[in-house]
């Protein structure tokens, strides 16, 4: 009995100091302080999730980041995702760092509980995703969408850019037929026939172009700015913000050169997503580049399309994007 009785006892202050922790860790800053970064175990490797898009592409196919890590004893390791949703469901169960996603992935991550952080994004490419048709397709408007089907990827940018061209058309989400379905299944639905349209981003949206002749029905232009948004998990940003700035400042001169050498960019493109030269020339150079650090505008903007989402019943509960706003350190003031 007494036994019990002190293993009660020793559960209940274990649970009390866990439940202190945590305690800590929701009610302190994003940031933590100095003495919290010099208790995490050193950093031997960063795991990056990254799209066939972006300048991640781009920094994986240089190999710039690696020497500079590597003087620190850090090891890079890149996996490949078919679309953000994926690449954040990656980052929430810990098996990356950090990623790149468009506008609308962090926001059902949110929703969904995962823990991330804001760390950096990238200008709007607002004609580097549109809606398209088959060549042959008789739509010709955006109130031509009502009552067809749609495919997309659930969670993506293209979410938004489908939201925001229903309700320029007066046309309700109720009266589309959305498919969900990743690129590749949904490039092939689209091939033949099986849906009316395509939400889609670059350079899947470059090769329906090049290679299927699909028709534009309406870009992101004048709807949706689509930001590309680097991300973190909230315990990596906290713990090692000086790695994040490094990989931060590396991305900046990929920006850089990116947008004064787009030949090579497009052979950078091509060698690492087996896309042919046409098709990636043309995802290219739709492209904005110049990495920012992250304000509080485009952090309003992002509540925009949560708020938007969950209005939709897209998403289940309403979230609040400040509560992944970026460490005190990446944070851009107004």
């Amino acid at each position: 009995m007494t036994d019990h009785i002190e293993h009660g006892r020793q559960r209940r202050r274990t649970l009390g100091l866990l439940f202190a922790a945590a305690s800590a860790g929701v009610s302190g800053t994003v940031l933590a302080g100095s003495a919290g970064r010099a208790a995490a175990a050193p950093l031997q490797e960063i795991r990056i999730g990254y799209q066939k898009y972006g300048t991640l592409t781009l920094l994986k196919g240089r190999a710039t980041l690696e020497p500079r890590l590597a003087a620190k004893g850090i090891k890079v390791k890149w996996t490949e995702f078919p679309a953000g949703p994926q690449l954040l469901e990656g980052l929430n169960v810990g098996s990356i760092d950090f990623g790149t996603v468009g506008e609308a992935p962090p926001i059902f991550a949110q929703a969904a509980g995962a823990g991330l952080a804001y760390v950096g994004n990238e200008p709007p490419s607002p004609n580097s995703e549109a809606i398209v048709v088959p060549k042959n397709s008789t739509l010709r408007s955006l109130a031509d969408l009502k009552g067809k089907k749609i495919v997309l990827n659930k969670g993506s940018n293209v979410h938004y850019l489908l939201v925001k061209a229903l309700e320029k058309a007066g046309v309700a989400w109720r009266d589309i037929q959305p498919v969900y379905l990743p690129p590749a299944d949904a490039r092939a639905a689209f091939e033949r026939g099986a849906v009316d349209a395509w939400a889609i981003w670059d350079p899947f949206l470059a090769a329906a172009e090049k290679q299927l002749g699909a028709r534009v029905l309406a870009t992101g232009q004048g709807l949706v700015a689509n930001h590309q948004f680097y991300l973190s998990s909230r315990d990596f940003a906290r713990q090692h913000p000086d790695v994040v700035r490094l990989v931060l400042d590396e991305i900046g001169k990929v920006d850089t050169w990116g947008r004064d050498h787009p030949q090579e960019v497009s052979a950078i493109l091509a060698a690492q997503t087996g896309l042919p030269a046409d098709v990636v020339a043309l995802a290219g150079g739709r492209y904005a580049y110049g990495v920012k650090a992250v304000t509080p505008e485009v952090l309003r903007a992002q509540q925009d399309i949560a708020d938007a989402f969950y209005q939709l019943k897209l998403i289940p509960k309403p979230i609040a994007v400040r509560e992944a706003q970026p460490p005190t350190e990446l944070l851009a003031k107004d």
